[in-house]
């Protein structure tokens, strides 16, 4: 019965969005204020082209410990090959490809887009 539960019956449609050039600080601004772990990246024309994460907030915050300024874009720490999932996986599919990996957070593509 569970495994056919698709993605797509639970995942969040009201997304928040940044670009590779919005600044480090108002990426992780986003994150903290609206409490999710990850933001789509996506260029002028709408398409994923990375995510930003907690993961990738940390590196920003460990290099602004060396060099004491936080500073930098979205693009410049943002994750390029995100994992993927489509909208009509199994919850329990993808419930175990958390499992296998470290990502909190999975894009999900409908019909290629």
């Amino acid at each position: 019965m569970l495994a056919k539960i698709a993605v797509v019956d639970y995942m969040s449609t009201k997304m928040i969005t940044v670009t590779p050039e919005t600044e480090i600080t108002q990426a992780v601004k986003k994150l903290l204020d609206h409490k999710i772990t990850s933001l789509p990246v996506v260029d002028e024309r709408g398409k994923l082209v990375g995510v930003f994460s907690e993961k990738d907030g940390m590196k920003v915050f460990v290099g602004s410990a060396y060099n004491q300024t936080l500073e930098g874009t979205v693009g410049e720490y943002m994750t390029k090959d995100p994992q993927l999932v489509n909208g009509d996986d199994s919850l329990v599919d993808v419930a175990a490809k958390f499992q296998e990996s470290s990502t909190r957070s999975f894009p999900v593509m409908q019909n290629g887009a």
